[in-house]
């Protein structure tokens, strides 16, 4: 997530914008088009937080272009404020305060649901500013007189009324937005913002309020695209009505596929090639009607033979050609400390500590179910659960397939309302608490089936997870340096120890294997430090070996910690627990030790009857 060398970007930056005014144009690229890159790389850098790094694909961008650039160009011509700089500025928040009111009623969806509404959304803005808003935009004639930038320093005038000056002014704005964008998606924010695009379920089990970040990076898209648009009327000395139509946003989607979406550069790239293919066809081929058709198919080739647009492929040759993604393979990980072999002179619990909040209690339930059942329809998964496990207590659930034991843990982690009945955590009805809540006063859950952010690596995995615990539900911390942040590094560092996988820390997920995979899935919940963990089969899909070494990390685990295991391994679930609850067809059929379960005649009947004889 974070560039291994941020300030050699921001340098490079800078000297390619102090050269492109003298290169370009011996390219065929005119003035007035290179200004336009800046300003649609601009423009996209905003769009880029929003759909490169959060997931949040919008078709509605041109709205909140049009409103800032709108809204500007109105104080300038139809107020006469004599502040270029400053009506710029206030046309952004304008359009942040807009973006925020939006995204109260677009982020109530995801996905498809998602992009339609910001698709109904830019064509309620257009039509608002042809017709009811039109004495205030022009309407089809759009806004003309806006100003250039002029700045009184005493002793001179700065002046920016060419295009070279012009240029100038719009490189320093775009090298400060690129500045600011490269300090969100290094922060905090930044991290979780690419934890949502990659698995929002699980950044939410870890801790993280996704939709208040989601509206979050929506209001930034909103504001980056008011400045843009505020800059695009002082160029032109003109505001047009094109900015708000769907066709912006369809362009600013399609530049930033071209050159690499969650890259940030992209956009920029993205832009330089669109906007010269666009001149290019129309003023030197002279293609006539059919220049856009050529466009399209090149922008389809372009995609499909470069699935992460030009700044991505740039990326992965220069990895490929310095090694960039070279990684630790499983098989040179043998010299690793096996898991829960750890040495004698650091305990598990030194290693793992178990953060006590407030809420924790001293003695008693930790959890309790009273009531619990689950109604699918006709469908009756849970029914009337009376369930509790005392303070460090490890708890085993089996059952058959079917049984309701992952609902169960559903509905204990708030990932599913109970139809009826009450969950109380150390003492605290829980019931009505969202998922996010329940694992901020110190419930986490490890997952059945893997839910880890695949495109991240294993160390910025167990960030994730951290940060939910150090920082609590949402914060906007935008320009903190995530290296910075107290305790991390140590909390990050502890779990990849405890589950064997510090050789494996700059890895991708992508690229480990599935026993690693299992593991990393136990400490993306250890690392929010628990006060009690939920493991929903960890033993599930394992080979013999990994099993031995699973069982050995879940041993180290549960020493002093409070945990409830799911698996259909019994005998190595009844080698890891105190006391285990059976589930048969949505009920609790028994509870008892171990050795009580075995021999339990019911037990033996439902679910070991058949093993039993077959042994005997």
């Amino acid at each position: 997530m974070n560039s291994k060398n941020p300030f050699l970007v921001e340098v490079l930056t800078a000297m390619a914008l102090v050269v492109a005014p003298f290169v370009l144009p011996h390219l065929g690229f005119a003035p007035a088009t290179i200004n336009r890159i800046l300003i649609w790389g601009l423009f996209g850098l905003g769009f880029d937080i929003l759909f490169g790094y959060t997931g949040l694909l919008s078709f509605g961008q041109s709205a909140f272009f049009g409103t800032g650039g709108m809204f500007a160009a109105y104080l300038m011509t139809g107020m006469d404020f004599p502040h270029v700089l400053a009506s710029v500025c206030i046309g952004a928040t304008v359009a942040g305060v807009v973006g925020y009111l939006v995204g109260l009623v677009a982020l109530k969806r995801t996905g498809i649901y998602f992009a339609m509404i910001t698709v109904a959304i830019s064509e309620v803005f257009f039509f608002v500013e042809f017709n009811p808003l039109s004495a205030y935009t022009g309407g089809e004639n759009g806004l003309p007189g806006v100003p250039t930038p002029s700045f009184n320093l005493g002793f001179t005038t700065l002046e920016f009324n060419t295009d070279w000056t012009m240029y100038i002014f719009l490189a320093i704005w775009y090298f400060v937005g690129l500045m600011i964008a490269l300090r969100i998606v290094r922060s905090p924010v930044g991290a979780i913002l690419s934890a949502i695009r990659d698995n929002p379920l699980r950044a939410a089990a870890l801790g993280h309020d996704i939709h208040s970040y989601k509206h979050a990076a929506f209001v930034i898209a909103a504001v980056y695209a008011g400045f843009a648009g505020g800059l695009l009327g002082v160029m032109q000395g003109f505001m047009p009505p094109e900015a708000f139509m769907f066709d912006t946003s369809g362009q600013l989607v399609m530049q930033t596929a071209i050159g690499g979406a969650g890259t940030l550069f992209g956009p920029l790239v993205g832009a330089t090639v669109w906007l010269f293919l666009s001149d290019y066809f129309q003023n030197t081929l002279h293609l006539g009607a059919i220049w856009k058709l050529v466009l399209g198919i090149v922008f389809v080739l372009l995609v499909c033979f470069l699935r992460r647009g030009i700044v991505g492929a740039i990326i992965d040759v220069y990895e490929l050609g310095t090694g960039g993604k070279k990684a630790v393979r499983p098989a040179q990980v043998s010299g690793a400390v096996p898991a829960g072999n750890h040495s004698t002179s650091t305990s598990p619990a030194e290693l793992m500590p178990t953060i006590h909040r407030p809420t924790d209690s001293a003695a008693g339930p930790v959890l309790r179910a009273i009531g619990l059942s689950k109604r699918y329809g006709g469908l009756l998964a849970n029914s009337d659960i009376n369930f509790s496990v005392e303070q460090g207590e490890v708890r085993g659930i089996i059952g058959p397939n079917g049984a309701g034991k992952s609902t169960f843990f559903k509905m204990l982690t708030r990932e599913v309302a109970p139809t009826s009945g009450r969950i109380l955590f150390q003492g605290r009805d829980i019931t009505a608490l969202g998922v996010a809540d329940v694992c901020q006063l110190g419930l986490a859950k490890s997952y059945q089936i893997n839910q880890l952010f695949d495109r991240l690596t294993v160390r910025d995995n167990l960030r994730i997870a951290a940060l939910g615990e150090l920082r609590g539900r949402f914060r906007l911390d935008l320009f903190r340096n995530i290296d910075k942040i107290p305790g991390l590094q140590v909390q990050v560092d502890r779990t990849l120890a405890l589950v064997s996988l510090t050789q494996r820390a700059e890895t991708p997920v992508s690229e480990l294997a599935y026993g690693e995979k299992r593991r990393l899935e136990i400490g993306l919940a250890l690392a929010t430090s628990p006060s009690l963990l939920l493991l929903d089969e960890p033993l599930a899909g394992m080979s013999p070996r990994e099993r031995i070494e699973t069982v050995a990390l879940l041993k180290s685990i549960g020493r002093g910690r409070t945990m409830i295991i799911i698996d259909h391994d019994m005998d190595s679930l009844f080698e890891l627990v105190e006391r285990v609850t059976v589930l048969q067809e949505g009920r609790v059929l028994v509870e008892g030790t171990p050795e009580e379960i075995k021999a339990n005649a019911k037990v033996q009947e439902a679910y070991l009857g058949g093993i039993h004889e077959e042994v005997a």
